[in-house]
């Protein structure tokens, strides 16, 4: 119905010269939701979704969705004037914008839900009805590059970027299966020098490009669902080591903390992901410790809970990382099975010169210790630093001023010396 529509809207805006939009929409985490909740609550987002997007549209406007979360909305009969079409088309899109950020109801579960949205015009020359669809999903893609929940136009330098994208995710498929992928240890200290652990970063080398920072590919393998296969790989690594490290006295007391993104914890069988690496190794899992993120305790709080807590009931530890940085309410805190906390390096930065960072550093140190939880610093650079930190209670530290993230070998060669050090 929507190829046949666009194409007499092509036909009629040549003949009319009257410009078209098309809106092409994206629904953000659409699947986390399916992940965590189940597809019958994902149908339930969509009948909500294009129910909204009908009410955003006049009578003549066409509300299509092309498959899986995506829709495309195409405006007829606008200005022949492209500003002044462009100006009509962005009217719609934030009306939907605003539209979709309101709550759902999914039977008794609150939800929310943001889109991405691009947007590309029509009508000023004879073309197929692929173009203008591709366009559009060119503006998308870009919106979602911008952080999301966000409004995109066509923009011909877009091009390039998606382009680049894909051929990134081709190589992020070629990277599981060439083992393109490696773990850097960070060392996590006490103030009296005894190394306690340390936390697993995951570095891509790429073939061509070198090494390719997290923050580029984790968002993109999140997106394309590849991040399960690459979450399962670190935990495996991680406890494979820590299982060769068992019986080596310098590292036999190491704790590794390993980071967990969002999409990777919700998915249902997280819980049996770090089980079956842990018996797979045979690694303590005393040893082992999740890292989470302040957005978790925002979302379907329950399952988290109950995940947390199938994992602690085996031994599993749990951090929650960057803290301070979002908005989750202590309520929230509380009820979360913690073992930490760790106080972010934005905070600790700045933290002799600018006083709300050291007051928010004190005053996670006051609340881990309210809580029964130990705290840590991250981003630690210089001993003052390190030594305001010790003075408001805080005594364990993750930074350059010990150690920049090394490959293993070179993080063994650290560890030994400290170990004989002390």
């Amino acid at each position: 119905l929507l190829m046949d529509r666009l194409e007499q809207a092509l036909a009629s805006g040549n003949r009319h010269k009257r410009k078209g939009a098309l809106l092409f929409i994206d629904l953000d985490n659409f699947k986390t939701l399916n992940d965590t909740l189940g597809h019958d609550h994902g149908d339930l987002l969509l009948q909500q979704v294009a129910e909204r997007l009908s009410r955003c549209t006049r009578e003549g406007d066409t509300v299509a969705r092309l498959g899986g979360d995506e829709f495309v909305v195409m405006l007829e009969d606008l200005e022949e004037n492209a500003f002044d079409a462009a100006n009509q088309a962005e009217v719609v899109a934030i009306k939907i914008l605003s539209e979709l950020n309101q709550t759902y109801w999914l039977g008794v579960n609150e939800h929310h839900s943001s889109p991405s949205i691009g947007v590309t015009l029509f009508g000023e020359k004879s073309e197929t009805i692929a173009e203008p669809l591709k366009r559009a999903d060119l503006a998308m893609y870009q919106a979602k590059a911008a952080g999301r929940n966000t409004i995109r136009f066509f923009d011909p330098k877009m091009q390039v970027l998606v382009s680049q994208r894909v051929a990134l995710e081709e190589d992020l498929r070629d990277a599981m299966l060439n083992e393109q992928f490696e773990l850097y240890y960070q060392a996590q200290l006490t103030d009296d020098g005894k190394l306690f652990g340390a936390e697993v970063l995951i570095r891509w080398n790429h073939p061509t490009r070198g090494m390719i920072s997290p923050a580029e590919f984790i968002p993109l393998a999140e997106e394309t669902g590849l991040i399960s296969i690459l979450g399962y790989w670190v935990l495996y690594t991680a406890t494979n080591q820590l299982a060769k490290w068992r019986d080596q006295p310098e590292f036999s007391d190491l704790v590794i903390a390993v980071n967990v993104s969002p999409s990777q914890f919700h998915q249902k069988n997280f819980v049996e992901q770090v089980t079956d690496a842990l018996e797979l190794t045979q690694a303590d899992p005393q040893r082992l410790k999740l890292e989470l993120t302040e957005g978790f305790s925002i979302a379907n709080m329950e399952d988290v809970i109950a995940k947390m807590n199938r994992l602690k009931a085996v031994g599993v530890g749990f951090s929650l990382d960057d803290f301070g940085t979002g908005y989750s309410s202590l309520s929230y805190l509380k009820r979360l099975p913690l073992d930490q906390l760790k106080i972010d390096q934005s905070f600790v930065r700045d933290i002799l010169v600018d006083p709300n960072d050291a007051a928010i550093s004190k005053m996670v140190i006051v609340l881990a210790e309210s809580l029964g939880l130990a705290v840590i610093a991250e981003g630690v650079e210089t001993p003052e630093q390190q030594a305001f930190l010790a003075q408001q209670g805080c005594h364990a530290y993750q930074g350059y001023l010990y150690s920049k993230p090394l490959p293993l070998a070179q993080f063994e060669e650290f560890a030994r010396k400290v170990f004989h050090s002390n």
